[in-house]
């Protein structure tokens, strides 16, 4: 399965995921299933990179399938320049991808995005 795991993570918490890693692989134990992860320090800096806009565009694209940022416009009906700007944060993120005929397209079948407050975990 091909997936991503957006998450809010404390800098300790990657160096823990990387030491087991490491002991899978010494073990020669398999690896866990996902593909990408991307952290965030906090709620606020992820949901300040991935806003209500970005994931209005990857539900979109996961819909659309490859597509022109025009294409995208026209099916979300929001002005091209902010489109095209959220485009390029979601590329950068490696949330979406471009094709080479630069179409633009959400390559993982699933998206989690995760946010710890505090203690407590929300799903």
């Amino acid at each position: 399965m091909s997936k991503v795991i957006v998450e809010t993570s404390a800098a300790g918490d990657y160096f823990g995921k990387g030491l087991e890693v490491a002991r899978l692989v010494d073990a020669c134990e398999a690896l866990p299933e996902t593909d990408y992860s991307l952290g965030f320090s906090s709620a606020a800096q992820l949901f300040g990179e991935l806003t209500s806009a970005r994931m209005g565009l990857l539900e979109a694209l996961k819909g659309l399938g490859p597509v022109s940022i025009h294409a995208l416009v026209k099916q979300v009906g929001r002005n091209y320049s902010n489109v095209h700007s959220d485009v390029t944060k979601l590329l950068d993120l490696g949330l979406i991808e471009k094709d080479a005929a630069g179409k633009i397209f959400v390559p993982w079948e699933e998206i989690q995005v995760r946010v710890s407050v505090g203690k407590a975990k929300m799903i």
